[in-house]
Parts: C-alpha cells; structure tokens; sequence
C-alpha cells in the first residue's frame, strides 16, 4: 500500500571494463512492487522494496532494501553499502545530491545531508576561481522547467566560485520564426541553409529573443538570491570576439570559426559577470554568419583556457548501440575516440560534437563532457559528483 513514487537513479559499476559501463532507469513506480527493467534488478516484495543486484562478477546475489515508505534518494546514503558485500567491486549509487538539491522538503536526514557536502566539497575546491564553459540547447532550452533548472545551476556555480561561460544555438526557436514569416526552413546534410533573409531571422531571434530571455533568467535568480553578478548578453560579433568565414556558398551565410577574441569576455569574468553568447560571428568584411554552437563553444573554451567544455545535449552521451542506455561510454581518451569513429560507433550528428572536443583538448582544456541536458541538474553531478554524468573526454 505504498504511495506511488517516481526516481531518476545511475547505477555505476566500477571496473567492469574500459568504459566503466553505466546503467539508468527512470520513472519506476513504487506501489509496493518495482518494475523490472532491463534485467538487471530482481525485486522481492514484502514491507519494503528489495533491489537485488546480481551483474558482479563474482555471480553474487547481494541485496539492498530500500523504504518505499521514504523518498528514494534520501534513504539511500544511509542503507547502501559502498562495496558489494563480496568485495569484488565498488558499488555506488549517484542520486543524493540532485534529489537532495531539488527537494524543497524538510525529511532529508542528517546523513544525506553531510554525505552531498562531503562529495562535493573535494571539487569545489578543485574548480574555485575556474572557468567553464557550457554549450547550451536542445530540450534543455525548450522545456521551461528544464530550462529554469539549467539557470538554478549556473547561479549556484557562481556562487560557489566556478565560473561560468554560457554559449547558446536556438534551432527550436529560429523555426519557429521562419515559419511566422512565411520562409521554410531548409537543410543539407544536417547544416541549415542560410540565405540573406534566413539570417536575418538567425540573428534576430538568436541574440534578441532567445540571448536576452537567457540573461533575463539569470538576472532574476541573481536578484533573488542576492547572488552579487549579474549575466551579460552578447553574440560572437561583439568585441571582435568571433570570427569566422564561409563554409560553402550552396550553404548562404553558415559559417566556421578562424579565431576568437576572448578579451571580452575575460574582462566580464574578472567583473563577476555571467557572459551568455549567442553563435552568431562575422568575417573579415563584417559579413553576419551563422556558426555552430558546439563549434563555438569549443573555441572559446580553447581561447580561455577553460578548465571544462561542457556540450549539452539530447542524448545521455556516446553509446556504443544508441537504443542500449548499457552501452553508454562513460571515459574515453582522445585516441580511443578516434578509434570509434574509424570503426563507425560514433556517427551522425555525434562526431562534430566529439570532433569540438578533441579540438578543445589539444588547444589546452583540461576535460570535455558531452551531458544529457534533459537530466534534471546534469551540471552539477557532472562538476560535484565522483561519477559524473554522460561522457567525459580527455587527452
């Protein structure tokens, strides 16, 4: 007769091989009984819930009961164990802290509370006074719950001392402008075809509409949590910033990065300002064009010297079968990242992301993450958590 009850958990098994494989349900029920979902739980039902977890290696049957009585996340720092009972492996459940940083209720227990502050507390001090930057979009920027989320994360980064650079598209939104003018819109081979009209619309929505609704957002949040800064909209073409030259004249005015200016946008940092980009540069002539926000995002984070490019996306990262979520690459190093694309793994629309952050890492970024932005504060368990969200490249 529990109550129904929703969780999103990652479970992580340590170890298991390279790609330190990672799997994830979402919207399981609690009614006294637990959907079994890919196999990989067992439940047995009596007062509470018992969660088997039978893929050790060793084969064994080690089991933790969760209260179905209890919000999920909250009760579990307290009943899990941080190993397998038969020692193989390190067990961990990554829950705690978004649950912890969305719940507005007053049942956290003591324990959660310290577990949440003492995992992140290593890498807030580690990222203190440095740069990140978060390419944002996709249905991160189109659901407003998510999007709200995504500007809750931002302040309390800053708040904490990390530094945050936001660079955003607006595909969703320029779409649905064109159509409001009467212009279709018009693909080839996955890059929009921007003629002279088409990039007036571009430019437009993307540093009027969507750019200031962004720094509207935060500034809002700023001001009611008496956070001290304020965000600061602006496109590639101010200060120089970007520049960039035409891809391919059948493409109109699509353009790729040739350099990057970062003086502005270093100054708004050293003022405690949140710079929030718009993807739209020029050419040497002061030609308008419209560039790619991964793309951009990456430079930047090159020409800054960032600490971290994060891209989010609407995919929970690289995935060696992209309908297996068991599949998904948690860590891969440059060359291992090439190898997948040789052997055809990483295709499609994921390559100029991945491609973005080998650029970035050989121009000096620490690390690159490709995240799921649909998972509610996936900034934050990938910048404060030991096991991260998506996949992380690094050199």
């Amino acid at each position: 007769d529990a109550p129904k009850r929703e969780w999103s958990v990652q479970w992580s098994l340590r170890g298991e091989n390279p790609w330190q494989r990672c799997w994830s349900w979402r919207g399981v029920e609690m009614a006294g009984v637990v959907q079994q979902l890919r196999g990989r739980f067992q439940p047995q039902v009596s007062g509470t819930t018992r969660l088997c977890h039978s893929a050790c290696a060793d084969r064994c049957r080690a089991s933790f009961v969760v209260d179905a009585q209890r919000k999920f996340a909250c009760s579990l720092p307290a009943q899990l164990p941080r190993r397998c009972p038969c020692g193989s492996k390190r067990l961990r459940l990554q829950a705690s802290l978004a649950d912890a940083l969305e719940s507005t209720e007053t049942n956290l227990n003591p324990l959660t509370r310290v577990e949440v502050l003492s995992e992140a507390l290593p890498y807030l001090q580690k990222f203190h006074g440095k740069t990140v930057v978060i390419k944002y979009g996709g249905a991160a920027m189109k659901d407003p719950s998510l999007k709200q989320r995504v500007v809750d994360d931002l302040v309390l980064l800053y708040l904490v001392g990390i530094k945050p650079v936001l660079v955003h598209g607006g595909g969703p939104e320029i779409n649905k402008w064109l159509e409001r003018v009467g212009i279709e819109p018009n693909f080839k081979n996955g890059l929009r075809v921007t003629d002279e009209a088409t990039m007036e619309v571009v430019e437009m929505v993307l540093t009027g509409k969507v750019n200031k609704s962004i720094v509207s957002l935060i500034n809002t949040k700023t001001g009611s949590q008496g956070a001290g800064t304020s965000a600061v909209g602006m496109s590639g073409k101010d200060g120089k910033m970007i520049r960039a030259r035409q891809i391919n004249p059948d493409l109109g005015f699509v353009g790729e990065v040739v350099s990057v200016n970062s003086g502005l946008v270093q100054a708004l940092l050293e003022q405690g300002c949140i710079p929030v980009i718009a993807s739209v540069a020029e050419d040497s002539e002061g030609q308008t064009l419209n560039v790619n926000a991964d793309t951009a995002a990456g430079e930047l984070a090159a020409s800054l010297k960032a600490e971290k490019l994060i891209l989010m996306t609407d995919v929970p990262g690289v995935m060696v079968d992209p309908k297996d979520m068991s599949t998904l690459v948690r860590e891969m190093t440059i060359g291992e990242t090439r190898s997948l694309i040789d052997d055809g793994v990483i295709s499609g629309g994921m390559i100029p992301k991945v491609e973005c952050c080998i650029r970035s890492l050989a121009q000096g970024v620490a690390a690159t993450h490709i995240v799921d932005g649909r998972l509610q504060h996936s900034l934050l368990l990938e910048l404060l958590t030991d096991e991260g969200t998506g996949t992380m490249i690094t050199a």
